[in-house]
């Protein structure tokens, strides 16, 4: 049998009001106590459309099992003042990557995107799962400058993109909610990752997304 992540969350959250119990709070790493289902009204899900926006319901299945690494998630880390980081998850290895932001606005992310993308061997990035922020409205011109291939996941739907959303959980760690993220330079972000990256994960039999992320760099070549 396998229990899907809608299931686990409508068992803990309670459905007439949509919080969950206060003895529960204290085990969540997010204290979030609301949730917007899959039930989200239509009004709430047909905000903030991005034109030609590819769903991930229309992601190829070797995405989907993680058997072919190379295939991204990725989301904003938001901080005081306006101020954000963009995150990078292989989902394969969970190996990270964050890039300093200068703004939210569209150009900038993706220009800043792309700028950290033609970093990553060739071929370790067929493709991008990201949320429905409109910082990504601008995706056709990171496709056209990286070759990467976008999905987006439906409206109010993080666990579609699991492996990204667990790291901004870990990365909470170091940029506490609140901070004003400006603060840290690239080389900082670099350091923040190098430490996830070199952290074994249950999830990889206890080796380091570094050395995962590692062997599938040596296979290209």
């Amino acid at each position: 049998m396998q229990v899907s992540h809608e299931t686990i969350y409508k068992s803990l959250f309670i459905q007439a009001r949509g919080v969950l119990k206060k003895e529960l709070l204290g085990h969540l790493r997010s204290r979030r106590i609301m949730r917007r289902g899959k039930t989200a009204s239509t009004a709430d899900q047909t905000r903030g459309q991005i034109i030609d926006a590819i769903s991930i319901r229309d992601r190829p299945a070797e995405i989907e099992d993680r058997a072919i690494p190379g295939h991204w998630e990725g989301d904003l880390l938001s901080g005081a003042r306006n101020t954000h980081i963009a995150t990078l998850v292989e989902r394969t290895s969970r190996f990270v990557m964050l890039v300093k932001l200068d703004g939210k606005d569209s150009d900038t992310v993706v220009g800043a995107l792309i700028q950290q993308v033609r970093q990553i061997p060739k071929g370790l990035m067929a493709s991008l799962t990201w949320d429905r922020g409109t910082e990504l409205a601008y995706h056709h011109k990171f496709t056209v400058a990286t070759d990467v291939s976008v999905y987006f996941c439906d409206p109010q739907s993080p666990w579609q993109r699991g492996s990204n959303e667990n790291t901004n959980g870990l990365l909470r760690q170091y940029f506490p909610k609140g901070a004003d993220l400006s603060v840290y330079s690239q080389d900082d972000l670099d350091q923040v990752a190098l430490r996830l990256n070199t952290r074994p994960r249950k999830t990889l039999g206890f080796a380091t997304p570094d050395d995962t992320f590692g062997k599938a760099v040596a296979l290209t070549g």
